[in-house]
């Protein structure tokens, strides 16, 4: 699964190569995030999701706690449904617009090379030992792997929505 996860994101480095550094940072409306804003969303909380995954080798006992019923359904469906997601205010910060062309592809390789890393151990980290996602519940180290290219598949509609309005 990694290999397409990989690809998943080369496939947005290509993307970048189509944008100037304006269409970059360019916020469309008031409370909509910039084609830079939104790169900085994945690239940051890919991290988090890493930094998670790594976590459940710290877990040290087996964990009997779930999936949230949305939790259990995300995974079921392989990704998350085609619907906005709201979060909480407190989590809700305006990403970085101040990122070039250059640093978020860099930025992407030093993702890539990051998750290659962390399937390694992974793999090595009993399926058991969990850490608690806010709103999805108690994940495993696969799980929180897995949910960085669910996460990249789902922005990819509101990058074709952004592109939209580039053109328009």
């Amino acid at each position: 699964m990694i290999l397409n996860d990989l690809k998943l994101i080369e496939t947005y480095k290509s993307f970048l190569q189509d944008y100037s550094l304006e269409q970059i940072r360019y916020i469309p409306d008031p409370g909509v995030w910039s084609i830079g804003q939104m790169y900085d969303h994945l690239i940051v909380v890919a991290h988090e999701y890493l930094d998670s995954a790594e976590a459940c080798s710290l877990a040290c006992e087996e964990n009997p706690r779930d999936k949230t019923t949305f939790g259990a359904y995300l995974f079921n469906i392989g990704g998350f449904p085609p619907i906005k997601i709201e979060l909480p205010p407190e989590l809700n910060a305006s990403p970085n617009n101040e990122k070039k062309k250059e640093d978020l592809i860099l930025e992407l390789d030093q993702l890539m090379k990051r998750m290659s890393e962390v399937k390694m151990k992974v793999e090595k980290i009993n399926p058991n030992y969990k850490v608690k996602h806010g709103g999805l519940g108690w994940l495993n180290a696969q799980e929180w792997l897995d949910l960085v290219a669910m996460h990249f598949r789902h922005h990819l509609r509101q990058k074709y929505e952004l592109d939209q309005k580039l053109e328009g």
